[in-house]
């Protein structure tokens, strides 16, 4: 008996939880969500629930495959046609079914009277597999003539036509395979109102390929869930366009074709192509098109206002991010008193260790600051065991000054003919009363912006923090994840910009105790902050090479994933 009992339980099929039939506002699925699903339920997750996307060359692909099919022609005949014999083509059909809480656009459909055939275009080549084409595509397609049997029609098979090898794939709908279908589809449903995301897979091949690799980072969740070997390359993707600056003064931003056209007084001073903008930073008072603002939004590429003298505005997108659970998960977390402090501890724990990482490393005077290094050490370990905010910001404000009061000694001591030396004391902001505080004062308003965009793009709200407390029109949560960056970014910029020769005297301006940057100095201070947002590194969790602007994108998704419940604690960043 129990023999029978084991053998009947390994060819029993999977028992399918059907949700009633849709209404109301409930949303369909896409037929092509089911396929994300089958490939990888948390790919599926990602898209549909928190509508996550990210193009590939794949993906481009594929579009360019469908050219052709996306374009409607031909009809769809009722389904309750006398005419037998009469065969027709029709291209780009969409239909839907609430039984089944389905929808989807079907390539073509080729039929016969009232007997049809879906055909589905795939990119690439037929892949040499027992059954001719990998199950989420042949989910996919039968999903299709499921869809057309809901509205009367006959349908016993579909196509896969692979463009890249010019053949077509017969799938037969038998009922393994509509099982198999039916599973997928309530599948996707049940977790979608769970309301919870899938694991990553483990070590999957899938994952070189997926688009998604780089907001899912399923390596580096699996890495700091289990531990194990470093997480492979996978989210590292050189990206590269880069941000256009534009300050000059009555300066106009327009679109001329697939590029962007920057003009002083009616004339052209340079051009760039879209595709290698990554964000449009305005300086002053710049005029933008509005032809050119729709396509910037169209494309997502955000514009960030400044003033002339660089103090960040805000910044401007097309309708936002979809993912209204990763701000949902960012509020509560943000009005829990011990999750914000436990946050907030991280951050400023990590700020201080590399304050005092870079005071070594960068250190001019003749013996090393051992004092101060223990100092701040003891700061940085007090930080993690503060137990409230206003002990915290007080850990904070006395390790800023112990390293304040030694930053003077990583500057390079020449003078020029006039006696002019880049000296530092104090930390002071408003208004910045020598060069070198000028030049911090911009590099954090610099890095407050990258961290705001970046924030935007991976769904938080920029305004709400954990450590800094909200104003009106203050970006807490970007100041919140700028602190541990604050010495490797800002700081190091300003260093790297003054010790290499690339701001001079003449790029300031003294009026009044006050200092400022001249119009050149800007432009020469932004491309040392670029090249060190560029600047690749060893990842000290995850062992690969990365840049720092990719570094902070990964750090946002990090804490998506630890506000969402995908990993147990939020990793600081600290380099080596």
């Amino acid at each position: 008996m129990s023999m029978n009992t084991n053998n009947q339980a390994q060819t029993q099929g999977e028992l399918p939880l059907p949700f009633p039939e849709f209404s109301g506002d409930l949303p369909l699925l896409p037929a092509r969500m089911v396929n994300e699903y089958e490939y990888c339920p948390r790919l599926a997750y990602l898209e549909w629930v928190q509508g996550e996307w990210a193009d590939s060359g794949d993906t481009v692909q594929g579009r360019h495959v469908h050219r052709r099919v996306d374009k409607p022609s031909g009809d769809l005949p009722d389904s309750q046609t006398e005419e037998k014999d009469e065969r027709f083509h029709a291209r780009s059909i969409t239909l839907s079914s609430d039984r089944l809480g389905l929808i989807a656009k079907l390539d073509l459909v080729e039929g016969e009277g009232n007997t049809v055939t879906p055909v589905d275009y795939k990119r690439g080549k037929r892949p040499h597999v027992a059954k001719g084409a990998y199950e989420p595509e042949r989910v996919q397609v039968c999903l299709q003539g499921m869809l057309l049997e809901e509205h009367g029609y006959q349908c016993h098979q579909g196509l896969l036509y692979f463009a890249g090898s010019k053949e077509r794939v017969n799938v037969i709908f038998d009922e393994e395979l509509r099982n198999r279908t039916l599973s997928a589809i309530n599948g996707l449903r049940l977790i979608a109102a769970g309301g919870r995301m899938p694991p990553p897979l483990d070590d999957s091949p899938k994952c070189n390929g997926c688009s998604l690799v780089g907001i899912c980072l399923p390596d580096e969740v699996n890495f700091l869930r289990d531990g194990g070997v470093n997480p492979r390359p996978l989210s590292v993707g050189r990206d590269e366009s880069l941000p256009l600056y534009v300050q000059a003064h009555r300066a106009k931003v327009a679109k001329k074709g697939e590029r962007l056209e920057v003009s002083i007084e009616d004339k052209v001073v340079t051009k760039v192509r879209l595709i290698d903008v990554s964000q449009l930073v305005l300086m002053g008072n710049v005029y933008v098109t509005t032809p050119c603002l729709n396509e910037l939004m169209r494309r997502e590429i955000p514009i960030t206002w400044h003033s002339y003298g660089g103090w960040f505005f805000g910044h401007s997108i097309g309708t936002g991010h979809k993912n209204v659970e990763l701000r949902t998960a960012q509020y509560q977390a943000s009005f829990d008193e011990q999750m914000s402090l436990r946050i907030a501890k991280i951050l400023v724990h990590t700020k201080i260790l590399n304050s005092r990482t870079l005071l070594r490393r960068n250190w001019r005077g003749e013996e090393k600051p051992r004092e101060i290094l223990e100092g701040l050490k003891r700061d940085a370990t007090r930080a993690l065991r503060a137990s409230s905010q206003q002990i915290l910001l007080g850990i904070e404000g006395a390790a800023a000054a112990r390293y304040f009061s030694a930053f003077g000694k990583a500057i390079k001591r020449e003078t020029d003919s006039q006696n002019f030396s880049f000296d530092f004391k104090l930390r002071k902001r408003r208004p910045p009363p020598d060069p070198v505080n000028a030049l911090l004062s911009y590099a954090y308003s610099l890095l407050a912006r990258t961290w705001t965009v970046t924030l935007s793009a991976v769904g938080f709200d920029p305004y709400r923090g954990f450590y800094h407390q909200p104003r009106y029109g203050r970006p807490s949560l970007a100041l919140d994840m700028m602190e541990p960056f604050r010495p490797l970014i800002a700081e190091s910029s300003v260093l790297s910009a003054i010790n290499n020769g690339e701001v001079r005297p003449s790029d300031f301006i003294f009026v009044a105790g006050s200092v400022a940057l001249t119009n050149d100095g800007r432009k020469r201070f932004i491309a040392a902050f670029e090249r060190r947002l560029g600047q690749e590194i060893t990842h000290p969790l995850f062992g690969y090479r990365v840049s720092y602007r990719r570094i902070l994108e990964i750090q946002a998704r990090l804490l998506a994933r630890y506000l969402l419940g995908d990993i147990n604690d939020f990793p600081g960043f600290t380099t080596r």
